[in-house]
């Protein structure tokens, strides 16, 4: 599985963090940035992450920034990202449980490396569920997402 990560200045420990254990465990991880904690605005990082998701280029995505929030109303501009913020394992489940995400998104300031990290392990290992009621909910926001999204090229 290739994941793309993706992060602001607030989110680079984390996002080190986590990289170091997705490679750990034989994941492929394509880093957009930053690098470092100098000051920059997220968009510059989530955007290319968050297309590369939506163009098959990386399975899923992890984005780190100060609250999370930012990175997901960032990659859920984009057709085909899902993006989840999760702040506990039992939020990580039901992102991917219902709501079959595709992009998990991180507050560095509002929980720590620990959480984190168990967040990141719950969310990578939860399948979808496959009953007929969630499948027709997932499609129905697939749909709304057709409908009103441009088709990423």
């Amino acid at each position: 599985m290739v994941i793309a990560m993706a992060n602001d200045h607030a989110g680079t420990q984390m996002k080190e963090e986590i990289k170091a254990y997705l490679e750990a465990q034989g994941y492929e991880v394509k880093d957009f940035g930053t690098y470092d904690n100098e000051s920059c605005d997220l968009s510059d990082f989530v955007y290319p992450a968050a297309l590369a998701v939506a163009k098959g280029e990386c399975d899923r995505g992890i984005f780190c920034d100060g609250v999370g929030y930012g990175s997901a109303l960032i990659a859920n501009k984009i057709n085909g990202c899902y993006a989840a913020v999760c702040q506990d394992p039992l939020c990580a489940t039901l992102a991917r449980q219902h709501t079959d995400s595709n992009i998990l998104c991180l507050g560095a300031k509002i929980i720590g490396g620990l959480m984190a990290m168990e967040v990141v392990k719950t969310w990578l290992s939860t399948e979808p569920l496959m009953e007929e009621k969630y499948r027709r909910r997932v499609k129905k926001v697939c749909d709304i997402n057709d409908k009103h999204c441009v088709p990423v090229k």
